[in-house]
């Protein structure tokens, strides 16, 4: 296998376009601790940032709609952080729109949600406990090893 100096093997890389993507690559660092890994264009027209082990890219939006603009969530993602605690006060001082609190789900994690600054909706998670899928009313498919 050739290695990637630009994204590790066997993760899902989502593309997240913004109405200003310089603003988003501060506003993401500031809010949810993502750490900017490069950038490309002239004019400015991606980037690449992680937070842990979740990598995003971003990309300026050209005719594409946000979802602040569209009125509606397109998405949602999902990000797994350590010192949750910490995290959910950090978003919540730099402004971020808190939607669900910093709570714990029936299927033992301990997460809140919230939108950046063009609406994109985060959940932040953190596991909290060990509880089957079976044990919260989900039907598992097939056994993962």
């Amino acid at each position: 296998m050739i290695f990637n100096r630009s994204v590790p093997t066997d993760i899902v890389l989502p593309h997240i376009r913004y109405r200003d993507l310089q603003e988003a690559i501060v506003w993401l660092s500031r809010a949810f601790g993502f750490v900017e890994h490069y950038r490309y264009g002239s004019p400015l027209s991606g980037a690449q940032m992680s937070a842990g082990k979740a990598w995003i890219m971003l990309r300026q939006a050209g005719h594409e709609e946000t979802p602040k603009k569209l009125g509606f969530g397109t998405q949602s993602l999902t990000v797994f952080i350590e010192d949750i605690e910490a995290h959910f006060q950090q978003a919540k001082s730099a402004g971020a729109a808190i939607v669900e609190e910093l709570h714990e789900t029936e299927y033992g994690e301990l997460q809140y949600g919230a939108e950046d600054l063009d609406g994109h909706h985060w959940l932040f998670s953190r596991h909290a406990r060990d509880v089957s899928p079976e044990q919260w009313g989900a039907s598992v498919s097939r056994a993962r090893s």
